[in-house]
């Protein structure tokens, strides 16, 4: 039986999840060895649409982008859900959706659409808990008898602080949450209270570089959460890269300075071979 997240977080041991923002990541995300991958809202967007994470984006759109993703690995995934796309019956078809896709678990979150903010940047709207409740149980329902997982993420901490935060997160398990997430974190107290509170339930918890809260794997699991995504990881650098790149290569054209070559190039090459699977496309004849 294929691995799902709800399997891999009873593991003892933190289930480490890097975010993938195309097909090729997903690739390079297996070949490293990680056992899952989320799909980064704010980084598929930027990928494929050049957009920003602000609720621009439709369900059909990210289905779209997400289906690319999952198809290109055997790893569960865990995608963006963002606040369900609408009201409960929106919620019901965002599930089935997504579940058609073969996603192993959703990030439903209680921002306001029209106020969205990309990341854990600090809601500056939230729907009140009975709407989000609902929403969870829709999702819940919708999904009952199967292995995937609803992760509730409760963007309230910047507004109502941790102890509405938390309150929120008792109704959201209540209602059936598999996984909790509370993204907008930044004192490391604040992290061990929450994973004081839930623990023993499927925590999740986001490392954003840069910040105290960058922090080990382990010291987050030691706190009680199952899960660390790192939503930043890879787009950042993919991007720096690129700007990188595309700057040298404009001084090359320009005649400012000569084009330098790329460190590591052959290996960077034969990752790319790998992650393409050229070896098994070119052997069908």
């Amino acid at each position: 039986m294929a691995s799902t997240l709800r399997s891999l977080v009873k593991l003892d041991r933190p289930l480490i999840t890097p975010l993938a923002h195309d097909a090729l990541t997903a690739r390079m995300i297996q070949r490293a060895g990680f056992q899952a991958m989320g799909i980064g809202g704010s980084s598929m967007l930027a990928a494929r649409y050049g957009l920003p994470d602000i609720g621009l984006a439709a369900l059909g759109e990210m289905a779209a982008g997400i289906a690319d993703i999952v198809a290109a690995t055997d790893l569960p995934v865990m995608v963006d859900g963002d606040d369900g796309y609408g009201d409960v019956k929106a919620v019901a078809r965002m599930v089935e959706v997504f579940m058609r896709l073969g996603v192993s678990g959703i990030v439903l979150e209680d921002q306001m659409r029209g106020e969205k903010q990309p990341g854990d940047a600090g809601a500056i709207g939230v729907v009140d808990t009975a709407t989000m409740v609902d929403k969870v149980r829709v999702a819940v329902s919708t999904c009952a008898g199967t292995e995937l997982t609803i992760v509730a993420r409760c963007d309230a901490y910047k507004l109502e602080g941790l102890d509405g935060a938390m309150r929120r997160a008792e109704a959201y398990f209540a209602a059936g949450a598999h996984a909790l997430f509370v993204p907008g974190m930044q004192d490391r107290a604040d992290f061990a209270t929450l994973g004081a509170r839930f623990r023993g339930a499927h925590l999740v918890a986001g490392a954003f570089e840069g910040r105290e809260t960058w922090l080990h794997p382990d010291e987050f699991f030691a706190m009680g959460f199952r899960q660390i995504v790192f939503p930043t990881l890879l787009m950042t650098r993919v991007a720096r890269a690129l700007d990188t790149a595309l700057a040298d290569f404009r001084r090359h054209v320009d005649g400012v300075a000569p084009m330098p070559a790329l460190e590591g190039f052959a290996d960077a090459q034969e990752a790319l071979r790998q992650a393409v699977q050229f070896d098994k496309w070119a052997a069908i004849k």
